[in-house]
C-alpha cells in the first residue's frame, strides 16, 4: 500500500500494461488524473521544465537487461497545479523479469528540494550539491553508453581585489552578471552551475577537448569588453579549469579536485586562459603546493635562500648608469634557483610578499646606501606589490628605514606593476602621496600590457613610466612605423605632464640608437647593458674602476 501520510510522492508503474499508481498526495499537488491510471509521462513530461525536460526523458529511458540497470536519480523543476515551478528529486528502481531478464515495474518516490538547498540565492543557477548530482548522472551514462565528456569549472580573475577594492555588494552584482554572460553563450543543452565564492561549473556530457576549447573562447569572448556594473565600468576576465572523462577519472571527487587544480594553474599562468588538465599540470599544481611550504619555511628561517639580483639603468643620452632595479631571487632547500614567474605569484596569493616585501626594501636600500660610495646619486627601483599598498604601516616601515640607513628618499623608486591596479584609484593615489611627500618616486611598470594604458596613466600619481618590452620587440623594421609612432607619442605625452619615461628591454644597438634619438626616452633598461647580477658581481663589472 502507497504511503498517504509523508510528504514524499510515490509511483509505481506496471511496464507491461503502462498502468500507474500514485499517492493521493501528488494527485492533490500536482496535474495527475487521479491514484490510479494509464500513461504516466502523458501527463508526467508536460510538469517538467523545459530546460529541465530532455535530461529527464534521458533519465528514465528502460535498461535493456538487469546488467544495464542504473537505476533512475534525477533534479529537476516540476510544475504544481499552483503553476509554480518546484525542486524535485526523483529516484526509481525497475524491477526485472527473471525468465526474460526485462523490466515489468518501476517504483519510486519524487521529495521535494527546498530551494535555499538546491539553488544559489544570489544567481539564480544550480549549486554545488546539483553539480556533484548532474556529473554522477553523466558518469552513469558513460558506464552504460560508454560516451565521455568534460567538466570545466570557471573562476572570475582578480575578484578578490574586486570585493576589496568596491566592497561585497558590488561584487555580488559582478557574479550575476557574470552567471548571465557564461550561461547565455554556453551550447545549447548545457546548464551552469555556481560554486562556491567565485567560481562557476558546467559538465558537457559527449564534448571533446577541442570542444571545451570553443566553449572557453565563446565565454572570452563576452569578457572581453568592459561593463558597467553601477555606473562604474569594470573590466574582468574569466580563467578555466578544464577536466575530461574518464580519462582524468572516473569519480566524482576525483574529477572535481583536478579541475580545481587546472583553474589554479590557470590563474597563476596568467588568468584569462583555459588549462586542459593532464598529469604533466597536476604534478606542476602539486609542485606549486609544495613550494608555498618551502617559501614559509625561508621566510621562517630569516628569508634563507632569498637574494636580491640588480639590473642596470642607464641615461638615454650618455649610457652612463644612474640606477638599477632590484629583482628577486629565490633558491628551494634544495638549492635550485626557481623562476620568480613561479614563486612570486604564491607570494602574492599567500600575502607572504608582505613580509617579503619588507625584506625586499630594506636590503634593496642597504645596498642603495653601500653603493652610493662607487656611484653617489645612484638610485634602486623596488617593485611593489598591491598587498604592501593595502597594509597599513607600510609607509612608516618606509620611512624608518630610510632613516635607520641614511638615505635620500629620492633615491627609491616604487614600482607597481600596471596588470595589478584594478581601479582603485583613490586608495593607491593616497598610499602613493604619503610616500610622494617623503620625497621617494613611483613608477608605473609593465606601461602597455595591461586594459586600457592611458587610463592607468591619466588617473594613477606617478613620476615615472616603464614602457614594456612588447613595443620593442620589432621596432627597428622598417615597416613597423607604428610601434616607433606609438612610443613617440607616449614618451611626449608624458613628457609633457613631467613624467619620465624608461624603456625596459633593450637588446640592440639600433632599438637604443632609434629610442634614443627618435623616441627621446629618458632612461634604458636591457640586456644592451646589462643583465640581472648579484651585488658582488654588479660591483666588479660597473664599479671596478671606482674601486680601483
Amino acid at each position: 500500500m502507497i504511503q498517504r501520510t509523508s510528504d514524499d510522492y510515490y509511483f509505481a508503474t506496471d511496464l507491461q500494461e503502462n498502468l500507474v499508481i500514485v499517492s493521493a498526495n501528488m494527485v492533490n499537488d500536482f496535474e495527475v488524473p487521479s491514484e490510479c491510471f494509464y500513461d504516466m509521462n502523458k501527463y508526467w513530461t508536460k510538469l517538467v521544465h523545459p530546460d529541465d525536460l530532455d535530461g529527464f526523458v534521458e533519465s528514465i529511458q528502460m535498461p535493456e537487461s538487469r546488467k544495464l540497470n542504473i537505476g533512475h536519480d534525477y533534479e529537476y523543476r516540476l510544475r504544481t497545479r499552483k503553476g509554480d515551478y518546484i525542486w524535485v528529486r526523483c529516484r526509481g528502481q525497475f524491477a526485472f523479469d527473471n525468465r526474460t531478464e526485462k523490466p515489468f515495474l518501476f517504483a519510486g518516490t519524487v521529495k521535494k528540494l527546498g530551494q535555499r538547498n538546491h539553488a544559489d540565492e544570489l544567481t539564480g543557477l544550480l549549486n554545488k550539491y546539483q553539480f556533484e548530482n548532474a556529473v554522477k548522472v553523466a558518469l552513469n551514462r558513460y558506464r552504460v553508453d560508454g560516451v565521455g565528456g568534460a567538466l570545466m569549472v570557471f573562476g572570475i580573475d582578480n575578484f578578490k581585489i574586486v570585493n576589496e577594492t568596491y566592497n561585497r555588494h558590488y561584487g555580488d552584482e559582478v557574479l550575476k552578471l557574470a552567471a548571465r554572460h557564461i550561461s547565455d553563450v554556453l551550447p545549447e543543452g548545457l546548464m551552469l552551475y555556481k560554486m562556491d565564492g567565485d567560481e562557476f561549473a558546467v559538465v558537457c556530457p559527449g564534448l571533446s577537448q577541442e570542444g571545451a576549447i570553443d566553449v572557453f573562447e565563446n565565454v572570452q569572448k563576452a569578457f572581453s569588453r568592459p561593463h558597467s556594473i553601477e555606473g562604474k565600468h569594470i573590466f574582468c576576465t574569466i580563467s578555466s579549469g578544464t577536466v575530461l572523462y574518464p580519462q582524468a577519472g572516473k569519480d566524482y571527487l576525483v574529477l572535481h579536485k583536478h579541475a580545481e587544480a587546472a583553474l589554479d594553474l590557470a590563474k597563476r599562468d596568467g588568468k584569462n586562459k583555459n588549462v586542459i588538465f593532464s598529469k604533466e599540470s597536476y604534478n606542476r599544481w602539486k609542485r606549486s603546493l609544495s613550494m608555498r611550504d618551502d617559501l614559509r619555511l625561508s621566510i621562517e628561517s630569516d628569508f634563507e635562500g632569498f637574494s636580491l639580483f640588480y639590473q642596470p639603468q642607464v641615461s638615454a643620452q650618455n649610457n652612463k648608469i644612474i640606477g638599477a632595479e632590484a629583482l628577486l631571487r629565490w633558491r628551494n632547500p634544495k638549492g635550485r634557483m626557481v623562476s620568480p614567474m613561479e614563486f612570486i605569484r604564491i607570494l602574492e596569493d599567500t600575502k607572504m610578499i608582505i613580509p617579503v616585501g619588507r625584506w625586499i626594501f630594506e636590503t634593496a636600500v642597504r645596498q642603495c646606501k653601500e653603493w652610493q660610495k662607487f656611484n653617489p646619486g645612484m638610485t634602486i627601483s623596488i617593485n611593489l606589490s598591491y598587498e604592501q599598498i593595502k597594509e597599513a604601516y607600510f609607509k612608516d616601515f618606509v620611512v624608518e628605514c630610510l632613516k635607520k640607513y641614511d638615505l635620500n628618499p629620492e633615491l627609491i623608486v616604487l614600482e607597481l606593476t600596471e596588470t595589478t591596479i584594478v581601479s582603485d584609484w583613490s586608495n593607491i593615489n593616497q598610499q602613493f602621496d604619503k610616500l610622494r611627500s617623503c620625497g621617494i618616486r613611483i613608477a608605473m611598470d609593465d606601461f602597455g600590457t595591461g586594459y586600457s594604458s592611458l587610463a592607468y596613466l591619466k588617473n594613477l600619481s606617478c613620476d615615472i613610466v616603464k614602457i614594456d618590452r612588447l613595443f620593442v620587440t620589432h621596432i627597428t623594421e622598417e615597416d613597423n612605423h607604428f610601434d616607433r609612432q606609438l612610443v613617440g607619442i607616449t614618451v611626449d605625452l608624458c613628457h609633457s605632464v613631467n613624467i619620465k619615461c624608461c624603456i625596459e628591454g633593450v637588446e640592440t644597438e639600433d632599438e637604443y640608437k632609434l629610442l634614443r634619438d627618435i623616441c627621446h626616452a629618458d632612461t634604458i633598461q636591457g640586456y644592451l647593458f646589462g643583465r640581472p647580477e648579484s651585488p658582488e658581481d654588479f660591483e666588479s663589472k660597473y664599479f671596478m674602476e671606482d674601486r680601483e
